[in-house]
């Protein structure tokens, strides 16, 4: 599982904790320190998800409402809301689509729509995806060729929630190669369930397969994430809004061990498994975590999370 490696590298690289990133946001703000022990009172917003030498995600805000997330520096997903709901969220950059813990080199360009149910709950998300490849080089140069649009995909993804519990229960995606001049027809699937103790996500798998005129066929990939030893304390993503967490999610095809960003609470220990072998083996890891005066998470898995006040 090539997403395994991401973890690796995240705990086994990160040795010192305190970043010398600014210690304010972009209007000058103040942000929370990470070594103070006092933090502060009033309402407050993520800002950024910092290791030691580099900026994970930045989050921008027009007012109280999410804008921007820039994760480098030629990535970036703007928001935007229809009353208190994200309605669009556009995507331009880089993403590490395999898991391997290294940004792809294709450039990729997506819109997601989002539409709402009765109760006001998310339940479909249509994408449009482009994908952009860069030419080699041409003898004698050296310098790579302009990028070039070399596919373009169309998802569909379906939520569906709990009777009973009111949750988020499974993810069902579809989608298939976007070709003018060919009928548009779904190749490729995927169905991710949810599982809770509480109100956290204890677990979500996620099988991934053919779809054959129009019939899911059997499962040809299928991956465990759990989610273990939950602290009591306040997850930082709590601050996000959920269509964005989602979204999240699903920017690339092997990114579910984010999903316990949809918990109130945070894991101390994460258990991945690849469900294939005859005698599938789980890889662990585990933190712990430090928080603020205000018991918000500052620091786990080696990721400093930097609040702004509100």
């Amino acid at each position: 599982m090539k997403q395994l490696f991401y973890f690796i590298l995240l705990i086994a690289g990160v040795s010192s904790i305190h970043s010398c990133k600014d210690m304010v946001n972009e209007e000058g703000d103040p942000l929370i320190d990470l070594n103070q022990s006092s933090g502060f009172n009033g309402p407050r917003a993520l800002f950024r998800e910092i290791t030691d030498s580099d900026t994970i995600a930045e989050y921008r805000y027009n007012g109280l409402l999410l804008s921007n997330v820039i994760t480098d520096k030629y990535s970036a997903a703007n928001v935007m809301w229809s009353g208190d709901k994200i309605s669009q969220i556009d995507f331009k950059g880089h993403l590490d689509n395999d898991g391997d813990g290294i940004l792809d080199k294709d450039s990729i360009v997506y819109t997601q729509l989002f539409t709402y149910g009765n109760l006001g709950r998310l339940t479909i998300i249509s994408e449009n995806r482009s994908i952009y490849k860069r030419a080699a080089p041409i003898p004698p140069s050296i310098i790579p060729g302009p990028y070039t649009l070399d596919s373009k995909v169309k998802v569909l993804y379906d939520l569906t929630y709990s009777s009973t519990t009111g949750k988020l229960d499974v993810i069902n995606m579809k989608n298939g190669p976007d070709v003018v001049g060919t009928p548009f027809v779904y190749k490729d699937y995927s169905k991710t369930t949810y599982t809770y103790l509480g109100d956290n996500v204890s677990k979500a798998e996620r099988n991934y397969g053919k779809i054959n005129a129009g019939v899911n066929g059997p499962a040809l990939e299928k991956y465990s994430y759990e989610f273990l030893n939950y602290d009591s304390q306040i997850n930082p993503y709590t601050l996000l809004p959920f269509a964005y967490k989602v979204s999240t999610i699903l920017a690339t095809d092997y990114n579910d061990d984010a999903s316990s960003m949809l918990s109130p609470n945070s894991p101390k220990r994460v258990s991945i498994t690849d469900l294939v072998p005859p005698i599938p083996t789980a890889v662990i890891f585990s933190t712990d975590y430090r928080y603020d005066a205000q018991t918000y998470m500052i620091r786990g898995f080696g990721v400093n999370y930097i609040y702004k006040p509100l």
